[in-house]
């Protein structure tokens, strides 16, 4: 059955200043201010949860249906994802609007000036999941994550008309949610994807305490940073898995996308929730130790002996068979 990955779809335009900022800011002149900076580095990477979350799965074997909507620029960025076994096929391609982008120059401080073009993702809201389960089946899960709220919202909504099983991933538009929608998005999801910090914001933002958020959800599977994952089942012990073993980390961004792949791959492949948090976190692994959100690359004995090193040789003897 296939996995349905919905979000944004974007690029990222990342350059470097060798100075600092500040030394061509005049405080009593914001009011005015315009300026420009010479810079050393442009690197142009891949991004997007949706895309990030299907190449890792795609690493590992599964191939998911991406969602989203992009520009008539999405053509190489389109390629790499289906040589890298993402079916492509559904989505939208917009006539008039470049595909999202995020643009950010950092200085020698870390200090930073960003800006973020949604574009195309505003197309998003234009998508219907009948026709893609049409054409490719009953899905396991339509995973709803981060994109345009309107988008988010249509997908949920016939998801539960549908009957077809979501799962609620709002990530970084909960931020910018209100309590109605974020209620919106998250009541009836098979599982819950959120971060710490996120899920303190669910509950704030919703009114509920974390025994009701549970009333309305299946699992919650909450990542703890350095400190691995929690999954929560009402009528289950809670289960805690750290972080892989012998993680050099060097960059974080997309690291909660690998290990959302990493565990649906697992729930795929009929492992129960100890060992799909195992191999989301292993996944997470090699992301968070490279610069870039879709530039890793590991054979499946390099993946199982470092499965077997963080959680040991019946772990590693459960997922072996999958990866190979």
């Amino acid at each position: 059955m296939p996995l349905l990955i919905c979000g944004s779809i974007a690029t990222d335009h990342l350059m470097t200043f060798g100075g600092q900022f500040r030394d061509s800011l005049v405080v009593e002149q914001l009011d005015k201010l315009s300026v420009s900076f010479l810079v050393d580095e442009l690197e142009i990477r891949r991004g997007g949860v949706a895309p990030n979350m299907c190449f890792g799965l795609g690493s590992l074997g599964i191939s998911p249906v991406l969602v989203g909507a992009a520009g008539d620029d999405f053509a190489d960025y389109r390629s790499w994802l289906e040589r890298n076994g993402v079916d492509c096929s559904s989505v939208r391609i917009s006539e008039t609007r470049h595909t999202a982008r995020f643009v950010c120059t950092t200085d020698t401080t870390m200090a930073q000036f960003a800006s973020f073009y949604p574009g195309a993702m505003a197309e998003a809201r234009l998508i219907e999941l009948k026709p893609i389960v049409d054409r490719v089946g009953e899905p396991t899960f339509v995973l709803i994550s981060a994109d345009d709220p309107d988008g988010m919202v249509r997908h949920t909504h016939e998801c539960r008309q549908r009957g077809y099983a979501f799962i609620a991933d709002p990530s970084q538009q909960l931020a910018f949610s209100d309590g109605e929608l974020i209620r919106d998005l998250i009541d009836g999801a098979a599982y819950l994807f959120s971060n710490e910090y996120e899920s303190h914001m669910i509950e704030s933002k919703t009114g509920w305490s974390a025994d009701e958020v549970l009333d309305r959800v299946g699992v919650k599977v909450t990542t703890l940073g350095k400190d691995g994952v929690r999954i929560v089942q009402r009528g289950e012990e809670d289960i805690v898995v750290s972080a892989a073993a012998g993680v050099i980390a060097v960059e974080p961004t997309g690291v909660g996308d690998a290990f959302r792949a990493g565990f649906l791959a697992a729930l795929e492949w009929g492992l129960g929730h100890e060992r799909a948090a195992q191999v989301g976190c292993v996944l997470a692994a090699y992301v968070v130790e490279t610069v870039g959100t879709q530039e890793y690359d590991f054979s499946p004995s390099e993946f199982v002996k470092r499965v077997e090193d963080s959680y040991g040789i019946e772990a590693a003897t459960d997922i072996a068979p999958h990866l190979t």
